[in-house]
Order: structure tokens, then C-alpha cells, then sequence
């Protein structure tokens, strides 16, 4: 089930696991292992295969959270911008 989940975005268990050595385990944005865990095993979930939705393009390995993010913010570095503003300025009031 895993490796047609990985071969559904170009990536064969191979370049997954390359990827994932490469990434030192961990993903690509937070640097964190996968939290989320399988419902019906329990196990730890493999990290996702990110790509860019427009090219299809294989990007990187990501947790389950910022996967769900980027998606929720659909790819937008303008949208993921504003956001890092609203955060940073309320940090600086004091408001957290």
C-alpha cells in the first residue's frame, strides 16, 4: 500500500528511501519525525511525498502537519507570506 502511494507521485520505494536518508529521516520543513500514526495499525505513517501541484514535480519529504498545511494554504507563498507576517507581528506585541 505504501510503495503505490509513493509510486503515484513518480517515487519508487528505492527514491524513497533515498529520500528519506537524505532528509536524515526527518522532514523537510519542521525537521521533526512523523507524529501521526496509522489508525488501523498504530504505527508511526511514512512521510509524504510533497509535489507541486501544478508540475507535478516530486519536492520533498514532509510530516503529515505541514503536508495538511501547504495544502490548506494551497501552495501560495504569498497566502504562506501573510501568514508569517500575522504570526510575527502578534509575537512582537506581545500576543501569543
Amino acid at each position: 500500500a505504501k510503495q503505490r502511494k509513493w509510486q503515484a507521485s513518480g517515487v519508487d520505494a528505492a527514491r524513497y528511501q533515498e529520500m528519506l536518508r537524505e532528509q536524515g529521516g526527518v522532514c523537510a520543513i519542521c525537521a521533526q519525525q512523523e507524529t501521526h500514526r496509522d489508525g488501523l495499525t498504530g504505527k508511526p505513517k511514512d512521510l509524504a511525498v510533497d509535489h507541486c501541484h501544478e508540475t507535478g514535480a516530486v519536492r520533498a519529504l514532509l510530516c503529515s502537519s505541514c503536508n495538511t498545511a501547504l495544502g490548506l494554504f494551497n501552495d501560495d507563498p504569498q497566502l504562506l507570506a501573510k501568514a508569517v507576517d500575522y504570526v510575527v507581528s502578534y509575537k512582537r506585541s506581545g500576543i501569543t
